[in-house]
């Protein structure tokens, strides 16, 4: 008895659902049937399009999206150091065009600033051949990616003007270089030596103020 009345819920429950089914096949025929609301066209890319003498134009938006590449960078808000305007295109007046201009040099070098000086006498007792000149090298960067190589303990750099230097005979030759280029610079002034002349009667010579040193003692 048990079986027979699972069987005949179970043929119950299969005969209730066939009208379901059969209600939602029909409701999807007529929603197929039924006429599509009309859709605005879908403008090409790069076209402007009108609905109306009175609408506004409707750009894609492939259009909208475009970036423009020939537009002039603010240097203000650059990753690099700020570069001159007539570095950058040349519209900024200045006693000569620079050469960045034309000579498509990388802007990770024209955005570095040089420093002019002249070298130090060593001291040790070799001559002083290195500071007759002016030299000229490249500040180096803040982050230059500086590492050091873990077998021999060797400084490393990604820095691609490190270690780069050029001479000049004066001071004027480095800046006007510089300027050509239009790099930023700075000069740095080097110390020099004041030799005084010493002899060995100073220290017998009278002084009529009281003596802060007595020399002969």
């Amino acid at each position: 008895m048990a079986s027979l009345q699972r069987t005949a819920v179970g043929s119950l429950r299969t005969l209730s659902r066939i009208p379901l089914s059969r209600r939602s096949l029909a409701g999807s025929r007529l929603k197929s049937t039924t006429p599509a609301a009309a859709q605005p066209p879908i403008p090409l890319a790069g076209i402007i399009s009108y609905d109306g003498p009175s609408a506004a134009p409707v750009t894609s938006a492939m259009e909208r999206d475009n970036p423009d590449y020939h537009v002039v960078t603010d240097y203000r808000v650059s990753n690099f150091s700020p570069i001159p305007i007539r570095v950058m295109d040349g519209s900024e007046a200045g006693e000569t065009l620079p050469a960045a201009v034309l000579s498509g040099a990388p802007i990770e070098l024209q955005a570095r600033t040089v420093r002019i000086f002249r070298q130090a006498k060593p001291a040790t007792q070799s001559g002083d051949w290195h500071s007759h000149h002016w030299r000229m090298d490249w500040d180096p960067l803040g982050k230059g990616h500086r590492w050091e190589n873990p077998l021999m303990g060797w400084q490393s750099s990604a820095d691609f003007m490190q270690g780069t230097h050029l001479s000049f005979k004066s001071k004027d030759d480095a800046i006007r270089f510089a300027n050509k280029q239009g790099y930023e610079y700075f000069v740095q002034e080097p110390n020099e030596r004041k030799f005084v002349p010493k002899a060995y009667a100073d220290q017998f010579v009278h002084i009529a103020k009281p003596l802060k040193e007595i020399r002969t003692k």
